[in-house]
């Protein structure tokens, strides 16, 4: 009987490895971000959607396999954006929201997923939507209805009332449906029941004020330290992850002794948040190529005039504390706030990292291999090695002397499967 199983097993396998689809891609350079250097000459198997062996040209090809060569180009892995909000369009900002009916964000999280993935972003962590259009999203790419990056959905970001994540832009009048507000430590911890329930994989929190709302200040706390630490260890117990929007220090500070694992946004963290994060093993995930979008188009886009003063207030500090921070040795990371700027454009926020401090390589690295550390996701995400998917990525040029080859991927590949062609 053992014999006959065995043997049923092997002809099963063989019969699937027979049948699997194997594509060779091979290029000029290739960059290895886990070693953080260049590699010439590269060849990249993949089997069924998943990297078979990493060599170079000229070595065995497996018979059948699809051919793939990219010429002069530079391969690098799928690129990782830790912070985007795919069912958000900025040049419809303020009250111009309240012209659509709710399902039509997520129409407009199709075409972003559409986007974001032919510039090159395979995976992107979905940092709070209404409605669990994300989860609606991810659903969607999976079974195939429509093509867009591998998500991880937080859903609903938490808040507490009047906070960056409640609805403030409406006299008391007017109510509008609130999930995503908890005001006590088991409010909040009942709140990341319920939204891990209906599919989300990480808990974004509102932790302090923020630009776009209306009302708030800016760097304000607006959770307590006790309902954070409710969160995060709700969060951790369950398998989560914590994601804390926070731009003020005593929210930063507080988040972060709470054990939080991300910090977005840190636009005005401190001397001690740096003690805090790097104690902690915590990321920065800074935006800070916004403002120059926001500013630009934001009063065109419908943005309230009280966010652009915030944004004004911020926008210089955010990037002197993102070269701060890098400078002190805060694990960094790659996060645009796709949706505050138009979705595919996510690549324009490498030449601001490195404007700001970084090497070409360091800020490749935060939406690559540092992307998959933070997300626990090495096995899968992140590098171009076996075992992991056959998400790539190739520009014309060398990205580590010019990084704002990424902006204009001519190559993109998903699974194994071509997303963009070369021409």
């Amino acid at each position: 009987m053992i014999a006959r199983i065995l043997i049923a097993t092997l002809l099963a396998t063989t019969a699937a490895n027979a049948d699997a689809k194997t594509v060779v891609v091979t290029a000029a350079h290739m960059i290895d971000v886990v070693a953080g250097k260049r590699v010439d000459n590269p060849q990249v198997t993949i089997v069924d959607g998943r990297i078979t062996a990493v060599g170079r040209k000229g070595d065995a090809v497996p018979a059948g396999a699809e051919r793939v060569d990219l010429g002069e180009r530079t391969l690098l892995p799928g690129l990782i954006d830790m912070h985007v909000h795919l069912t958000s369009d900025p040049t419809l900002s303020g009250y111009r929201q309240l012209e659509f009916t709710d399902n039509f964000w997520t129409v407009v999280g199709v075409a972003n997923a559409r986007k974001t993935l032919e510039a090159g972003f395979t995976t992107v962590r979905n940092v709070g939507s209404a409605n669990y259009d994300d989860v609606a999203l991810k659903q969607g790419i999976e079974r195939g209805y429509v093509p867009g990056p591998r998500i991880i959905p937080a859903t609903y970001a938490l808040g507490a009332t009047g906070g960056h994540c409640d609805a403030t832009e409406f006299p008391p009048s007017i109510q509008v449906p609130h999930p995503q507000i908890a005001n006590t430590p088991d409010e909040f911890r009942g709140a990341v029941r319920t939204i891990r329930k209906y599919g989300a994989e990480v808990v974004k929190v509102c932790m302090t004020g923020g630009v776009l709302s209306k009302t708030d200040s800016v760097g304000a706390q607006q959770i307590s330290l006790a309902e954070i630490k409710a969160i995060v260890e709700e969060a951790h117990m369950l398998g989560m992850k914590v994601a804390v929007h926070a731009h003020g220090a005593e929210g930063i500070n507080d988040a972060l002794r709470a054990g939080v694992d991300t910090i977005e946004h840190a636009s005005l963290a401190d001397a001690e948040s740096f003690k805090l994060a790097k104690a902690s093993g915590a990321w920065f995930d800074m935006d800070i190529y916004d403002d120059d979008y926001i500013l630009a188009e934001g009063a065109k886009n419908g943005v309230f005039p009280e966010s652009l003063e915030k944004e004004r207030q911020v926008g210089l500090k955010q990037r002197q504390t993102f070269r701060a921070a890098h400078a002190a040795g805060v694990k960094m990371l790659f996060g645009t706030d796709g949706g505050v700027y138009p979705n595919g454009n996510n690549a324009l926020q490498f030449a601001k990292m490195v404007e700001w401090g970084m090497t070409p390589m360091e800020a490749i690295q935060a939406a690559t291999s540092s992307a998959a550390i933070a997300l626990a996701r090495t096995a899968d995400v992140g590098a171009i090695q076996p075992g992991r998917f056959g998400d790539l990525v190739a520009v014309d040029g060398d990205p580590l002397a010019d990084v704002r080859q990424l902006e204009h991927p001519a190559f993109v590949m998903k699974g194994g499967s071509v997303v963009v062609a070369p021409k």
